[in-house]
């Protein structure tokens, strides 16, 4: 099966390089679940694939295959929708995107994935329709105000969790994958005017053709032919191979010292300097074993409201306080 997983395929012939670049950004997709996949099995620290370069690196793909997506709507219905193709490939991924919701609510459901990018490319192939015949800098102002947008208005009425999909709710959403349509329907936007500034110009035939070495080529278009495939599949094989060297090789296994510290650390960083941090932490953990206290602090039976563990921070803070 040839599928996409931008959910509509430019007419034929295909731009080769589309395709490669389509697949590169698959491949980038696969290096980052590598490494979330190594740390849910607790190779990595909590939290590292979600935060600094890592997290940038996620945002750069996501927002890669976005554009991808309105860049291969214009090209496949610039000129008019094909509707029978547009809605065999929309139903297409609206059905992945139904299985992963599903698989991930019986493995996680605690971060289940509710609306991912497969949900938000449905989405947004369908919203793209509205600005297909609209002119290039009509649809990149969109772009602007869609990505801007919950940067400067989110509102408790948007809360509930019907409204989640849209990402303008100030409640903090849980899930291993979120891709709401606020700001990331402007990530399709710019492809949208990408390509159509693009066939104005004349520059689609950057697109055409094939890269060297002609191997390397032939796998980038392959796997961007069969994106939507690649990406259903290639997870459970990555999590099932970490899942082998788990056994082969486990990983070190954290003291309650070292998580309780690289906890204490994260939300000591958000308001002060490592250096601070790092000696406030090791206080609070040595006064709160010094108290016989540590293990109920550890197993969460004492927070940051507990008033012994209120004394502790206060003498922590006063004994680390530069001078």
């Amino acid at each position: 099966m040839t599928d996409n997983l931008s959910s509509i395929s430019p007419a034929k012939p295909r731009l080769g390089r589309l395709d490669v670049l389509r697949g590169i950004a698959l491949i980038a997709m696969a290096t980052y679940h590598t490494g979330w996949d190594f740390e849910f099995f607790g190779y990595l620290e909590p939290g590292t694939t979600g935060q600094g370069a890592w997290k940038l690196y996620a945002r750069i793909i996501a927002s890669t295959f976005l554009m991808l997506v309105g860049f291969s709507l214009v090209l496949a219905h610039g000129r008019g929708i094909r509707w029978r193709s547009f809605l065999m490939r929309l139903a297409q991924v609206v059905l992945a995107a139904a299985a992963i919701t599903l698989v991930t609510w019986y493995m996680t459901p605690e971060s289940f994935v509710f609306f991912g990018i497969l949900h938000e490319i449905a989405a947004a192939s369908l919203l793209g329709l509205l600005f297909l015949s609209l002119p290039a800098i009509i649809v990149a102002l969109a772009a602007v105000a869609v990505v801007a947008l919950p940067f400067y208005f989110v509102s408790p009425a948007f809360d509930p969790p019907v409204f989640w999909p849209l990402g303008l709710s100030e409640v903090l959403i849980r899930s291993n994958d979120y891709v709401p349509i606020f700001p990331w329907f402007g990530a399709v936007l710019f492809g949208m005017a990408l390509a159509k500034v693009m066939q104005q110009t004349g520059a689609m035939k950057l697109l055409a053709g094939d890269i060297a070495p002609a191997w390397l080529n032939r796998a980038l278009q392959f796997i961007g032919r069969h994106s939507l495939a690649f990406y259903l599949i290639h997870q459970p094989v990555l999590i099932s191979c970490v899942f082998l060297i788990s056994h082969v090789l486990p990983p070190a296994v954290a003291t309650p010292e070292e998580i309780f510290g690289n906890a204490c650390a994260q939300s000591c960083s958000i308001d002060n300097d490592a250096a601070f941090c790092e000696k406030f932490c090791s206080c609070v953990i040595n006064e709160s074993k010094a108290r016989n206290i540590f293990d109920d602090a550890f197993a969460g039976r004492r927070d940051q409201n507990d008033p012994e563990m209120q004394d502790i921070a206060g003498l922590c803070t006063q004994l680390n306080m530069p001078q």
